[in-house]
């Protein structure tokens, strides 16, 4: 069994972790492991490869969620995927929205532990990645000691080489995909449960986690912590990561170093025609609390949608920003 990719992670989420936000994080952190947002197997067998795909080289180490439940469709996006060169293949069997249940994959596969299986086998027999799953503790009304637990045998006798619980319950039917990521109460005991029947499977948690405590406090008990939207509201949060974690330096100082590297970044996807919105809009939630934040968001918002918005963009907005450590205001 492989060992865990990462003591940390920044979760799959769709419209936010695309190449541009996982540059920017990859600025305040060597070590967390990255994913792009889940991407369909039919998109990744017959869509635009390099636009929904290509990422900087920089990235690494960097996973690619997959959804799909075919187990054919799997193996030939799982080698697609592996020819770009990523560094693991991600299953998603968690994402509670209509139109996966409609595809028939996403968290509905909870109640297909068999086929998430077979999904795993065959992608196992194709590439020589890790080949990862991300899952619910249940769904709907099942029990989540026997969902979870069937699931795990399934995929471990296929040759998982991880598996990240999402400590929550989906319910596929009454809450919307925003509601299934707060409502359902979280069991992190369920999880650490799974772990101490599984002491050789890698098993990462996820869910409401969102300071660099309390990812400690749960590595005492899992291998991994998935950060989520704490991360990307705040991204800050990552630069202790590398210190705090793994004993290592930070890449950078702050949030006006990181700001500073990925203004070469910025300028090179500018010149491709990239709009600075595009990337702009995942970096609005750093120097939350500092005096100043809010000027800065409300400038990027208003002014980087602009045609012609540039770089100047950019630094008239964090111009804004108080760089003393002591001048903070309120985070609203």
């Amino acid at each position: 069994m492989a060992d865990i990719i990462s003591k940390i992670s920044v979760a799959p989420m769709m419209d936010w972790t695309d190449r541009h936000c996982r540059f920017f994080h990859r600025l305040m952190t060597r070590r967390t492991q990255l994913y792009t947002e889940m991407v369909t197997t039919g998109a990744v067998i017959h869509g635009p490869r390099e636009r929904l795909l290509g990422f900087d080289s920089s990235e690494h180490p960097i996973a690619v969620q997959l959804g799909g439940s075919n187990p054919r469709e799997l193996a030939e996006a799982a080698r697609i995927c592996a020819d770009f060169g990523y560094d693991e293949i991600n299953l998603n069997v968690g994402c509670p929205s209509d139109r996966v249940q409609d595809g028939r994959f996403g968290a509905c596969l909870m109640r297909e532990p068999g086929l998430v299986g077979e999904c795993v086998s065959v992608m196992k027999a194709v590439v020589s990645l890790p080949v990862t799953v991300k899952c619910r503790i249940g769904v709907d009304d099942q029990d989540t000691e026997e969902a979870l637990n069937n699931l795990t045998d399934s995929v471990v006798a296929a040759g998982c080489d991880e598996l990240t619980v999402h400590a929550r319950k989906a319910w596929l039917q009454g809450l919307s995909p925003k509601e299934n990521r707060d409502i359902p109460p979280l069991d992190y005991e369920r999880v650490y449960r799974l772990k101490q029947a599984r002491p050789d499977l890698p098993i990462a948690i996820n869910g409401g986690i969102r300071t660099i405590a309390e990812a400690k406090a749960h590595l005492a008990h899992v291998d991994g912590v998935m950060v989520g939207r704490a991360a990307y509201h705040e991204p800050e949060l990552l630069l202790s990561v590398d210190e705090e974690i793994f004993g290592g330096e930070r890449p950078v100082a702050d949030g006006f170093e990181a700001i500073k590297a990925f203004e070469p970044y910025v300028a090179a996807r500018l010149a491709e025609g990239v709009r600075l919105h595009s990337m702009t809009r995942h970096i609005l939630g750093l120097f939350t609390g500092r005096h100043g934040a809010r000027a800065f968001r409300r400038h990027l918002a208003t002014e980087a949608t602009k045609s012609g918005a540039g770089l100047q963009t950019l630094r008239d907005a964090v111009a804004h920003v108080s760089r003393s450590g002591a001048a903070f205001e309120d985070a609203a």
